[in-house]
């Protein structure tokens, strides 16, 4: 999996995403609820695509988002929904912010990242003291598993435990759920 293939994989479903978009409230609040996602934050959103959290985010009316995809097909669908988002086309592991931010948020993108470790490191970077990483699925891994096999732009979902066990190394880890409906594990910045 190259980071060239994944973009151009985004690109080319960029335009009909948000047709095949299946949102799920219930599932969206326990993620955001365990990010801690509320008024007058700066968010971080990781692999935003089309902008799937974006609404929720000004629900809860966070002081600003700033939203990174590798995908510039992505980004451009997101732009003519968001205009006033902060969006950057880029490796989410790499990218300079330039600012510190409450919370990040991957949802639905860590087997596109080739190195889990090295996304995360490079988060916390830009965590304030106490900001939280969560990374989630609003499937469950099996799901997610069986969705990506065979894709050539995603590596198998790790199991939660060895997820919390990386973020461990940054992070204090204080929410792992992985079921039937989705996956998440969650911590914060000492």
């Amino acid at each position: 999996m190259s980071i060239q293939d994944v973009a151009a994989y985004f690109d080319g479903q960029a335009a009909s995403w948000d047709a095949r978009m299946v949102r799920n409230d219930k599932i969206l609040n326990i993620i955001l609820d365990t990010a801690g996602i509320k008024a007058g934050m700066d968010v971080l959103d990781i692999a935003c695509g089309t902008g799937v959290l974006l609404p929720d985010y000004q629900k809860r009316q966070v002081h600003s988002v700033t939203a990174i995809d590798l995908s510039p097909g992505m980004i451009a669908q997101a732009k003519k929904k968001y205009p006033d988002v902060c969006f950057l086309v880029g490796d989410a592991a790499k990218a300079d912010y330039g600012q510190l931010f409450d919370a990040a948020v991957v949802y639905n993108a860590l087997p596109h990242f080739e190195d889990p470790s090295e996304l995360i490191a490079h988060t916390v970077r830009y965590l304030k003291q106490g900001g939280r990483l969560t990374i989630a699925h609003g499937s469950s891994r099996e799901t997610v598993n069986a969705r990506h096999r065979n894709s050539g732009i995603s590596q198998p979902l790790m199991k939660a435990e060895e997820l919390a066990d990386i973020m461990r190394a940054y992070l204090t880890v204080t929410d792992i759920l992985s079921n039937e409906e989705m996956y998440l594990v969650s911590g914060y910045l000492i």
